[in-house]
């Protein structure tokens, strides 16, 4: 696409904003696998029609009050990337966009509050449990609070699981084939924190060697899809230090958090620690994948029991990170259970980092098309590999009065190894 954007007036995000931009041609086959253009109709709620308002923005030609309602109703599911002939890196784009943005809109009160809320919650394990906690005494208060604090006091669960911790070093079992880090994520560690103790036996289980490094924070993925450039930037740092050398791979379990570590270098750019960010992103690999390219895994014992598991891709794993077939193999290394796939699989389930906060009702309405494609295939069991995908299934299987229980892909093979 031809255009008139000077990447120099746009800080180092700049260059990658105008090269998605010049990328795309118009094809318009982004549209069909986009969910906000599914739901909407509208091209301007479109990846082709968002490209198009935020290039006329850059260029100067449009104001970016007319363009943002578009620009903010995008998930950042990043399904048009696979869908694209052109293989515009519509990533490079939308959260460059919403970083260099966010200095020049106006927001309301309460819903810089709400910002401000879940920035200084959610990304920090110890203030989000207790943020939990209280919010869920906030219940009985709901109907006189604000449409936004009500939704997120719906989205909290009636009980947090038992706080879990882990040692920093976890030896392999038997003859060592690997040493890995483990990043263990910040509302995952609130949420569900059993995914990493699933993680961890798995790994160990398969020859190798866990390390948990204690200084390890958010990876940064939720500051940077929503324009928090300093807060994504300082986690980016933090795990850059974190980390220890001499590792096979930086191990993530969390879809959301293996693609925002994987942009490290989008976020660092033009730093003086953007080497060490194109360094470290190229080590950070999907748990599913690493188990996948290790191999010879060792024999999960046959049960005796038949299990339909639909497997949900998580966007930001499918679509970010190229990840599908390698959650369905080690699901298909366990006996007696068939991988259901969902119709539809591409659209997303809305929760997209803190998307049902922000437009609760695409992603209500999403929710319920997705639960609506899972129970068609009559699962046992659902699986899928990120921690907000799981908590929105949830939701909206209570909602539905269906009670199927929903697991990470390793605790349904840690299950499995255990017999």
């Amino acid at each position: 696409m031809l255009h008139n954007i000077q990447p120099e007036d746009h800080g180092p995000l700049g260059p990658e904003m105008a090269k998605a931009v010049s990328t795309c041609v118009h094809c318009g086959f982004c549209l069909a696998a986009c969910p906000t253009y599914q739901q909407l109709g509208q091209e301007v709620d479109s990846p082709r029609g968002r490209i198009v308002l935020m290039k006329e923005v850059l260029e100067g030609s449009m104001q970016l009050d007319d363009a943002l309602p578009h620009v903010d109703a995008c998930l950042g599911c990043l399904a048009c990337e696979p869908a694209c002939p052109s293989g515009v890196p519509y990533r490079d784009l939308i959260s460059p966009f919403r970083a260099n943005s966010e200095k020049q809109r106006k927001r309301s009160l309460m819903n810089r509050f709400q910002r401000l809320l879940t920035q200084l919650t959610l990304p920090y394990p110890s203030r989000f449990r207790m943020a939990a906690k209280t919010g869920r005494l906030a219940k009985v208060f709901a109907s006189v609070l604000p449409g936004s604090m009500r939704v997120m006091l719906d989205l909290l669960p009636d009980q947090l699981p038992p706080r879990q911790s882990w040692k920093e070093r976890y030896p392999a079992q038997g003859k060592q084939r690997a040493r890995v880090a483990l990043l263990t994520g910040c509302a995952q560690s609130v949420l569900d924190p059993d995914i990493n103790t699933a993680t961890i036996e798995v790994l160990t289980r398969c020859g190798v060697e866990v390390i948990v490094p204690p200084k390890q924070g958010c990876c940064g993925a939720l500051s940077w899809h929503v324009g928090n450039l300093h807060q994504a930037q300082h986690f980016a740092r933090q795990n850059l230090s974190a980390f220890p050398s001499g590792l096979d791979a930086i191990v993530t379990n969390a879809a959301g958090c293996g693609s925002g570590m994987d942009e490290y270098p989008l976020i660092l750019k033009g730093t003086k620690d953007e080497a060490k960010a194109v360094a470290f992103s190229q080590q950070v690999c999907d748990v599913s994948l690493f188990l996948n390219r290790l191999g010879d895994l060792p024999e999960v014992p046959d049960s005796g029991t038949k299990k339909r598991v639909a497997y949900h891709d998580a966007c930001h794993l499918a679509n970010a990170q190229g990840v599908r077939e390698e959650p369905r193999a080690l699901l298909r290394m366990i006996p007696g259970v068939t991988v259901m796939e969902i119709a539809d699989a591409h659209l997303c389930c809305g929760s997209a980092g803190t998307y049902n906060i922000d437009q609760p009702a695409i992603a209500d309405d999403l929710g319920k098309s997705k639960i609506e494609s899972v129970l068609a295939t009559q699962p046992d069991l659902i699986a899928t590999g990120n921690i907000g995908c799981m908590t929105q299934l949830g939701n909206h299987l209570s909602k539905a009065g269906e009670k199927v229980p929903v697991k990470h892909t390793m605790q349904v093979l840690r299950d499995a190894f255990a017999g």
